[in-house]
């Protein structure tokens, strides 16, 4: 199975039959009609946020999926889990999906813009979770140091950083480097793609995979 990252919170996760791809992002350039449309099956939304749901950057689209509950797409399993956007129960930046995706066995679980620490609730309805989408730059989520936290709370063996600051986007975030600082790993090669099998979830280490940020 391919991971590529499009941006800020967008990944495509693209199996045999079934591609998804989560909180469509308008990349740098956020003029409509700019950059071509990207195929997809199934498109997942955490938030309703311009750099989170420009579902005009998708096509072929069967399911967009933009809220808490339980869908079966094909051979696709999501779980939307009710979160917030802020640690103050919504009150500043509204709410979040947190959803976890099984695909071809290997399960994905993307934090969205996930404003505070999950609950023991959150934790257990999640279960073990192969791939961790997580934000890392603060600001609108949580910062690096609550990143790092978390990281330790769910456990997953494949660690992907997201929304963070990249050069060209105007958001105002944390650096990614200060997130791989908390949990101690200096200057890390991005990759365009990440190619996940069962083998590469067998080893016994957690392992962080920055992955590179489309170039427009």
């Amino acid at each position: 199975m391919e991971v590529t990252y499009l941006g800020v919170s967008s990944f495509r996760i693209k199996g045999q039959d079934t591609t998804i791809i989560t909180d469509p992002s308008p990349g740098k350039d956020p003029s409509p009609g700019k950059g071509a449309p990207r195929p997809a099956t199934v498109v997942t939304v955490s938030h309703e946020h311009p750099r989170h749901n420009q579902l005009d950057r998708v096509t072929d689209v069967r399911k967009v999926v933009r809220g808490p509950g339980e869908y079966e797409i094909g051979p696709a399993f999501i779980l939307g889990l009710a979160t917030f956007h802020d640690n103050h129960k919504g009150q500043e930046r509204g709410r979040n999906t947190v959803y976890r995706i099984d695909l071809e066995g290997i399960s994905f679980c993307h934090l969205g813009d996930l404003g505070h620490q999950l609950t023991a609730a959150h934790v257990e309805e999640l279960g073990a979770v192969d791939v961790l989408f997580i934000p890392v730059g603060g600001v609108s989520t949580i910062d690096a140091a609550q990143a790092a936290e978390m990281v330790g709370l769910l456990g997953a063996k494949i660690i992907i950083p997201m929304h963070y600051k990249i050069a060209g986007l105007a958001d105002d975030l944390g650096e990614l480097e200060t997130f791989l600082r908390h949990i101690g790993l200096g200057q890390t090669e991005p990759q365009a793609r990440l190619n996940i099998t069962r083998t590469l979830l067998s080893q016994e280490t957690t392992r962080t995979i920055v992955m590179e940020p489309p170039k427009g």
